[in-house]
């Protein structure tokens, strides 16, 4: 599978690119059982909402499973699908290196929570050669505004920031006018089960919390290109799995 010219312009214009309906309903209805089984289960490692927002007291609310791509076969063919491989190497102009450091999660977004996710770049903390990464985004559901659909900035990633345009934890702040001007240029689009999202690691993306009675659930994981070597010693090392042009 290959992207047509206007589409790898597209990515290379806005940093994101959305590809409807790439799983069929029955493989993004297994990979959603398995996830919703893995979410019930909640074993370590995983993020939780208070960890996310600094809070203290309890941390039993679910953000995130990390760590997925050992927790299920399921998820492991996913991320390694032999039909993606020509898109990714597409977009960054090399052979893609999934890296298990960095995304290799199921998102979740439950009910009436606090699981607004503020507007970020990817790269915040991790530490690679340079910035030709891309996350791919993969929707298990219906998500839109309400239920905590991502919103991008399209262009940002080819955008210059200074450091005081960012919070300690490096969050976009949305109380300086140079960043409100950046933030009205938010754009959205619904997704449906099996849509994916590629986006670069440097654009501007976030998402509000979920305002409806469902649990929204989806997946995401990072490749690098190979020539993007990650800083020895950092977190960004760890085990990495070249997704050459064969088959996993």
């Amino acid at each position: 599978m290959y992207l047509t010219q206007e589409q790898v312009t597209q990515f290379f214009r806005d940093g994101y690119i959305i590809l409807r309906k790439v799983l069929s309903s029955e493989e993004t209805e297994a990979l959603r059982h398995a996830a919703l089984r893995h979410v019930t289960a909640a074993e370590a490692p995983v993020e939780t909402e208070e960890e996310y927002h600094n809070l203290h007291g309890d941390t039993s609310t679910l953000r995130r499973l990390r760590q997925v791509y050992h927790r299920d076969p399921l998820f492991a063919r996913w991320m390694t699908r032999h039909s993606m491989r020509p898109i990714l190497k597409q977009l960054l102009n090399d052979t893609p290196v999934l890296t298990l450091a960095h995304h290799n999660s199921i998102m979740t977004k439950f009910p009436s929570t606090i699981s607004s996710t503020c507007w970020h770049q990817d790269r915040r903390y991790w530490h690679f050669k340079n910035d030709n990464l891309l996350s791919v985004w993969l929707s298990l559901g219906e998500e839109y505004l309400d239920n905590g659909l991502l919103e991008f900035i399209p262009g940002s990633h080819k955008m210059q920031f200074s450091a005081e345009q960012f919070t300690p934890n490096q969050c976009f702040r949305t109380d300086l006018q140079c960043n409100q001007e950046v933030l009205a240029r938010r754009v959205h689009s619904n997704l449906h089960a099996g849509d994916i999202v590629l986006f670069h690691c440097q654009t501007l993306h976030s998402a509000h919390a979920n305002a409806t009675q469902e649990t929204k659930i989806s997946f995401v994981y990072t490749v690098r290109g190979q020539k993007n070597v990650p800083v020895e010693g950092t977190r960004s090392a760890s085990k990495e799995i070249i997704l050459d042009d064969v088959e996993a």
